[in-house]
């Protein structure tokens, strides 16, 4: 996407012809790279567990055999970004454990918009898939820096075609497909971040379970009633499922 006439200013280039299995293989190997970092974070683990929990949390684990995680998470070390438990190859129970410099280069990938060269919706899941794992990470703080990301690039193009593409209906459609994709990016940043501004924890859980506890102990629900709430309490997926439970109490 880019002017032939020098005497335009130069349009944002965005590449589209990349061999297909090329970048899925680069977008594979940092994906699985920041998802054993993401799981790390939550303390140390040997290799058995991290493939465990890589095919449970982020359904990477399919496509990775125990050559290619411990090849991984050598790498991780080289880089000074892993530590593990001592010297010598790689073994089953070998402990491994972020570093200062992982926990750092964990936070700032969380941040980094992907690039949108290609498929970018699979980068900002998995960045926010990710960002689910890591103790402290506020994840609705990190699906907002993308956004922003976004809207800037928007409208950067909404520049463009304002100042160059008004008589040149080829400039101004491709700019029209590029807006529109990345208005699609922010519309799936906005869902998502609904979805998990409603996600319950089970800190959410032990709150709603302790007012109906408490009401109880009032005289305002009955046994039957209390032990029906926090059965519902206890197997809530949102908020809205939560403030139900407690809307008729004072």
């Amino acid at each position: 996407m880019c002017c032939t006439s020098t005497d335009r200013a130069p349009v944002p280039i965005l590449v589209y012809r990349v061999e297909c299995s090329a970048w899925y293989l680069l977008w594979w190997l940092v994906s699985v790279r920041h998802a054993l970092l993401a799981l790390l974070s939550e303390g140390p683990k040997h290799g058995p567990q991290l493939h465990e929990e890589l095919a449970a949390r982020t359904g990477e684990a399919g496509q990775l055999n125990s050559g290619q995680l411990y090849a991984a998470l050598s790498r991780l070390e080289h880089d000074g970004l892993v530590a593990s438990g001592g010297t010598g190859a790689a073994g089953p129970h070998r402990e491994f454990r972020i570093t200062v410099g992982g926990t750092a280069e964990l936070a700032a990938w969380l941040r980094t918009p992907p690039s949108l060269a290609a498929t970018p919706h699979d980068q900002f899941a998995a960045k926010v898939l990710a960002a689910l794992r890591v103790p402290g990470t506020d994840v609705h703080e990190v699906v907002q820096v993308h956004r922003r990301a976004l809207m800037e690039l928007m409208q950067q193009w909404t520049r463009i075609k304002l100042q160059k593409a008004g008589n040149d209906l080829g400039l101004g459609l491709r700019i029209d497909a590029e807006l529109c994709r990345l208005d699609s990016l922010v519309r799936w940043l906005d869902a998502a971040d609904g979805r998990l501004m409603n996600r319950v924890c089970d800190r959410d859980r032990e709150r709603a379970t302790v007012r109906l506890r408490d009401c109880f102990a009032e005289g305002r629900l009955t046994r039957e009633e209390l032990d029906e709430r926090i059965t519902a309490a206890l197997t809530a997926r949102t908020v809205r499922d939560l403030r139900r439970l407690t809307a008729d109490l004072p």
